[in-house]
């Protein structure tokens, strides 16, 4: 005679109920992905336009770890945490208060994408960071509304002067918006290399 056990289903990702494990997650991968950002940005020491390039670089790359991230998303509302934890941190680390809401608000709607698609899509995945990937873009906006300003805080001016009237010539508008569609597209390539890297976890995930 055999005895059925129940067993409790598993735990619905539209629930908002976090587990200790789960913001450890969330922590540990924000972390990697401020790491990597901050590790290639060093190169933009060497020129302005050096510093354009691997924008775009550090995308590609962080799309990785990014995709696994989502791979370890149990619950609505990580990615948001996520979100708000890079935000913060490039706050105090001397971005503006504008550009931490900016990368906040892109965290939510990369949520609300993976959502629309109940977190069962790789095609959500890979949109949802693209998304998040504008965030990149948010440091570059004060150059819209107030060049002056920007080019005179103590994070530019220790790069010397040669460095700032070179970056002051660079960074046109038309340059910003190409940076701009330059992140977007590198936001989508490094969400199809990260989900193609981790074909296994996805599938894993229910993310195939």
């Amino acid at each position: 005679m055999s005895v059925e056990v129940e067993t409790a289903p598993p735990p619905s990702r539209l629930s908002l109920r976090f587990s200790a494990r789960d913001l450890v997650s969330v922590a540990i991968f924000a972390v990697v992905f401020i790491v990597i950002s901050y590790a290639i940005g060093m190169l933009g020491v060497i020129s302005p336009l050096t510093w354009l390039l691997v924008v775009p670089v550090s995308i590609i790359v962080n799309g990785i770890p990014f995709m696994l991230f989502l791979t370890r998303v149990k619950h609505a509302g990580m990615v948001t945490l996520f979100g708000a934890i890079v935000g913060l941190f490039y706050l105090f680390g001397g971005n503006t208060l504008l550009s931490t809401a900016v990368i906040v608000l892109l965290g939510v709607v990369a949520e609300l994408i993976l959502l629309a698609a109940r977190y069962r899509s790789r095609w959500a995945a890979v949109w949802a960071y693209a998304v998040f990937a504008l965030g990149f873009f948010s440091p570059f906006l004060p150059l819209l509304y107030d060049r002056e300003a920007y080019f005179g805080t103590a994070s530019w001016t220790q790069m010397g002067e040669e460095y700032v009237r070179a970056s002051d010539e660079l960074l046109s508008v038309p340059v910003l918006g190409a940076l701009a569609a330059g992140i977007l597209i590198a936001g989508l390539l490094g969400g199809l290399l990260g989900s193609a890297v981790l074909r296994k976890h996805f599938v894993r995930a229910g993310l195939a």
